[in-house]
């Protein structure tokens, strides 16, 4: 019997006979400056924590794909792992823009699917019970909370001011190898009177950026992941590139991107610090605003402001 959810897994998918020839095979030459790029880290900063309390809309990256907002008053956490690793396997490799001690009150924490670095249960056992949590479809027993929702693709699910949308994203899913694609993953659109942020989750390139952002625009504030790219024929049906990252905000025709998913762990064969220079790179190769560019360090306080700048590409 096909797994629940196997109809929207990207394609191809990859397999232990990948995983052995990508870790045992040949692998692909490495930049004359990978040990310098390699050598790379985030630098977390301080400030965080007092931005997150202010009251005033603000992003802030904590590390990875896990960032802490302020939207409509209340504190919203997207895919948070504050372990020092994942599954004590793979450690981290700067600590968290802001200790989980040190966060204020959360009120809605989301997850994006079911990898360990992404849905980490150490740490979600850490966080609050008086938190409203909001899964793709399959995921609430996981978390064993008390307020869990699940929601599918284009649904939406309201509090208070805030409108929380989960929309599609070209990946797949498994906690164990029995329970390959048996729930759903996807990305965040979250609306609020301030404006409107989009987390990608874990996702390949796809059409889906595209209807996104003229089903759920305008997206002031995209979240899209630069790391976890090499090799490419392993990985360029699950994870972007920094290339397909600005591709991505190009066709959501959205206001600002913020980087993330790299620099946290190392998950893939690509120096640490790569990501963030061909980011930065293929920007200004194809002559964006430098304004719209955010690669924040852990812990840097992100104002959630709109500014006279007009929406997308083309409009600088």
């Amino acid at each position: 019997m096909p797994a629940r959810f196997a109809d929207r897994a990207t394609t191809p998918g990859r397999g232990p006979r990948d995983i052995l020839r990508w870790k045992l095979g040949k692998k692909e030459p490495r930049p004359d400056d990978f040990a310098a790029l390699d050598a790379v880290r985030p630098a977390v900063v301080d400030g965080g924590a007092e931005a997150l309390a202010g009251g005033r809309p603000v992003a802030v990256w904590i590390g990875h794909a896990t960032w802490a907002l302020r939207l409509a008053g209340k504190l919203i956490v997207i895919d948070p792992i504050w372990s020092r690793s994942i599954g004590g396997a793979v450690r981290r490799l700067v600590p968290p823009g802001v200790a989980l001690e040190a966060m204020p009150a959360i009120d809605v924490v989301l997850v994006s699917h079911d990898h360990r670095d992404h849905m980490d249960l150490p740490t979600l056992r850490r966080m609050p019970d008086s938190a409203l949590y909001i899964v793709p479809v399959g995921n609430a027993p996981r978390l064993a909370k008390p307020r869990v929702v699940e929601l599918d693709w284009w649904q939406s699910f309201t509090l208070g001011d805030l409108a929380i949308t989960l929309v599609p994203a070209r990946h797949w899913s498994m906690r164990m190898p029995w329970n390959r694609n048996d729930t759903l993953w996807g990305g965040w659109v979250i609306h609020a009177p301030e404006g409107s942020a989009y987390h990608s989750g874990d996702t390949a390139w796809g059409d889906h950026f595209a209807e996104i952002g003229a089903r759920c625009g305008p997206i002031h504030w995209a979240m899209l992941p630069i790391g976890g790219y090499a090799p490419r024929w392993f990985m360029a049906p699950q994870h972007i590139d920094p290339d397909e990252a600005v591709g991505a905000w190009e066709a959501l025709r959205a206001r600002d991107l913020f980087a993330m998913h790299w620099g946290t762990f190392r998950l893939t064969d690509e120096p640490i610090g790569e990501p963030p220079a061909r980011l930065r790179a293929c920007w200004a190769e194809r002559n964006h605003d430098p304004a719209a560019l955010h690669i924040p360090d852990p812990g840097a306080p992100l104002p959630l402001v709109l500014s006279p700048r007009c929406l997308g590409v083309g409009f600088y």
